[in-house]
């Protein structure tokens, strides 16, 4: 069943999920940011959108389209919380002042595209440019959402990438996303932050896994890849980090937000992907970096 929008006054314990594998057979961990559906009841009361519009900035249901992960032999790390809640593939600093009622105490960088468009840490706008809000936000809000939501779940997703590091040698993100139909109806974006992020080969493996399923690849266009690629992405030091986009209509009625009847194709295809990924340069890689120690 298909929920408009799932209000929760909490999130205690976690805000977000952590799905391990029984045993950790491959250098990969998976991670969906975007596609958290408990909606704290502050914030829906906070909102001035219908339920529907305000889910249109999730990726919706994609952590379900990548659930097989763990017993593929990987850790996969959801978002419990939305998007439009907190923006967890931005950095902490990328935050509007002048959404707030108050001077902020936290640390604001500098105004980025993303801050200027409403798509900062706590995001001003859904997606299409509909404003979240009716009224100034208390100023408390920033540090609960930076403190409670979007800290946790960076230093799990980072006590999850040393740890794969530590086992393997090389540790290699995957950040699962979805995105509106291309003009090219392209399936799937690859973004390495053009090639910054990860090492080649394993880009092409990927691509060419994904072709292999009857996918559509392209790569870096028109998604490089965001905050978290960037972040964790450093091959130098054996981190890799790839975004994964995959086209929502492969699976989604975006006017009513749920499953179409193509979910399970896509689901199953993927499923299908991360199996593939068990071999080839995946890990030849993790073998040499290992060696090389």
């Amino acid at each position: 069943m298909n929920s408009p929008i799932v209000s929760h006054p909490s999130f205690h314990p976690l805000p977000y999920a952590l799905r391990r594998p029984a045993r950790q057979t491959m250098p990969v961990v998976f991670a969906s940011p975007h596609s958290g559906r408990l909606y704290p009841s502050s914030f829906a009361r906070q909102s001035r959108l219908d339920p529907v519009t305000l889910r249109k900035s999730e990726d919706a249901f994609v952590d379900e389209l990548f659930a097989a992960v763990p017993e593929l032999g990987a850790p996969l790390i959801v978002a419990r919380f939305p998007r439009a809640f907190v923006d967890v593939n931005r950095a902490s600093g990328e935050i509007d002042p002048h959404m707030f009622d108050a001077p902020l105490a936290s640390s604001i960088g500098p105004r980025t595209p993303r801050v200027a468009a409403g798509l900062g840490v706590i995001p001003r706008i859904v997606r299409d440019g509909v404003e979240i809000y009716g009224t100034r936000l208390p100023v408390r809000e920033a540090a609960f959402r930076l403190e409670s939501f979007y800290r946790p779940y960076h230093a799990a997703l980072a006590k999850l990438v040393a740890e794969t590091r530590s086992l393997f040698g090389i540790a290699i993100v995957i950040d699962c996303h979805s995105m509106p139909p291309t003009s090219r109806g392209t399936d799937i974006v690859i973004g390495d932050c053009y090639g910054e992020a990860a090492a080649a080969e394993l880009i092409v493996d990927a691509q060419r896994a994904l072709a292999e399923l009857g996918f559509s690849v392209a790569r870096n266009a028109p998604y490089a890849g965001g905050y978290t690629t960037n972040l964790y992405g450093k091959p130098e030091s054996g981190v890799h980090a790839l975004q994964i986009e995959v086209n929502r209509a492969l699976y989604l009625d975006e006017g009513r937000m749920s499953k179409t009847a193509g979910f399970g194709h896509c689901q199953e295809r993927l499923r299908r992907f991360v199996a593939r990924l068990t071999g080839g340069s995946w890990m030849s890689l993790a073998r040499r970096q290992t060696a090389a120690e």
